[in-house]
């Protein structure tokens, strides 16, 4: 068994009035802390989703762990081929390997803090991601860049049932 050990000497602070936010409703994400910044023990980010909005299409990530903490609404979260509907102070933790996504609850807002584990740099992904909602890139950029993310999109039959 291998422990990693992250290194960083200081607290890692971030004020909500100091926080990137990229996107406006129906998806808001604020961008707290990377994997530089916590000496790759985390990434993570703040995601605020309008009533019934789509968060993350089905993924994995092959080295990671996701973590879901709902902080306020109600959130549909894939977890392999199981969909849980998550409340305020719900925990869901994605295991590596194991496809998720998450998306607002039709008729409900959804406000989930969101943790990468072990940390990788993930802002850059969601500025991308912006680019391709402002038609700056195309969709097809971003399975270009999948491996630099450890963000590998696929199919869910579960997951396109529940959100039909």
């Amino acid at each position: 068994m291998s422990l990693f050990v992250p290194r960083f000497d200081e607290s890692v602070v971030v004020r909500e009035a100091d926080a990137e936010v990229v996107g406006r409703a129906p998806t808001t994400v604020r961008l707290l802390a990377d994997s530089s910044a916590t000496g790759g023990a985390l990434s993570t980010q703040r995601v605020t989703l309008t009533a019934g909005a789509d968060g993350a299409k089905p993924h994995l990530h092959e080295n990671r762990a996701e973590m879901f903490f709902l902080l306020d609404g109600a959130a549909d979260i894939l977890s392999g081929e199981e969909v849980l509907t998550a409340g305020p102070g719900d925990l869901v933790v994605v295991p590596p390997g194991k496809p998720h996504a998450f998306a607002a609850v039709p008729g409900s807002d959804a406000d989930l803090l969101i943790v990468l584990t072990p940390g990788i740099e993930r802002f850059e992904y969601f500025r991308h991601l912006q680019r391709i909602r402002l038609g700056e890139a195309t969709p097809q950029s971003l399975l270009d860049v999948q491996e630099r993310y450890d963000n590998h999109f696929l199919s869910s039959p579960a997951w396109d049932a529940r959100r039909a």
